[in-house]
């Protein structure tokens, strides 16, 4: 890697932070190399990058180790989920002294500029313990993430998609597609909860970085595109999006919430009763699947 030892005025004349770029992957073959090739592309003088791999049957992993021999490399031997497999390249990462991490998925594509971008906020305010880019649609330019809010009454989560005039604004929470996490946080309120295999993990961590005080903000000049690859709704991700939505809510639903939580998921689960019989059948039987694993699982 090329470290600039001198002080930059952008960074307030200290030396640039390190910062550790992790990236998951599993069966990434179509995306992990354009993902690495603009993340070594870009201007930031002091990252490393880890990529962990959770077991991927394509050749995903050997064509990254082929191609992009300055990373670090870490393969598991079964696919762990995104919380656990991401929080093996953390700890790697702040094992050698990682300032940040920075949680990237491999079906992006980055700014050159954006990490730069996002290190800069950290200086303007103590409290700010994680920054997101602004995440656009690979194809169609469209804005994918831009700030995140919890919509308790219908259980839902919500991605806004238009970019504030201020600099850096404040966000309910930040999409796990790509966030910068200063250490400090993984101090205070530990790693991702494992009880996330897919989905939700990141507004879990989230608010819990929240509680302890730290800020989650967007930047808006830092730039990412995400090629969504989990965009058709098929029988895993709808299962995972529905069992993950469930232990979140289990966790961190306010008290003032928690009746109408109930009442919203017995009319849920009636609604699914009622699909079973004469609606679409099809989403219906692994919604239940999700619903009976959540409760064999003791949550």
């Amino acid at each position: 890697m090329n470290y600039l030892p001198a002080s930059s005025p952008a960074f307030g004349g200290k030396n640039f932070p390190k910062v550790f770029i992790v990236i998951l992957n599993y069966n990434g073959k179509e995306v992990i190399k354009k993902c690495l090739a603009s993340v070594f592309k870009i201007n930031y003088p002091n990252f490393e990058v880890v990529l962990v791999d959770n077991n991927s049957t394509d050749g995903s992993f050997e064509v990254a180790k082929i191609n992009f021999s300055k990373a670090s490399f870490i393969k598991n031997e079964e696919n762990l989920g995104f919380s656990s497999g991401i929080n093996i390249g953390i700890k790697f990462s702040l094992e050698r002294m990682a300032e940040y991490v920075f949680i990237l998925n491999n079906d992006t594509e980055v700014d050159t500029e954006f990490l730069g971008h996002l290190v800069k906020v950290f200086r303007k305010d103590e409290k700010i313990g994680i920054t997101s880019p602004v995440i656009f649609e690979t194809q169609t330019k469209e804005v994918w993430f831009s700030g995140g809010s919890i919509k308790w009454s219908r259980m839902k989560n919500k991605h806004s998609q238009s970019i504030k005039v201020q600099d850096y604004y404040e966000s309910g929470f930040i999409s796990g597609c790509a966030m910068l996490i200063k250490k400090e946080v993984f101090k205070k309120i530990g790693l991702f909860d494992e009880d996330f295999f897919l989905y939700w993990e990141d507004a879990d961590f989230s608010l819990r970085a929240k509680k302890e005080g730290f800020k989650n903000v967007v930047v808006s000049d830092s730039w990412v595109y995400h090629s969504e690859q989990s965009r058709k709704q098929n029988k895993r991700k709808i299962y995972w999006l529905v069992i993950s939505g469930l232990v979140f809510f289990k966790k961190n639903t306010p008290f003032r919430w928690r009746l109408w939580i109930k009442f919203w998921l017995f009319l849920r689960k009636t609604k699914n009763k009622v699909d079973l019989l004469f609606g679409d059948k099809y989403n219906a039987e692994i919604i239940k699947r999700a619903f009976d694993d959540f409760k064999k699982a003791g949550f």
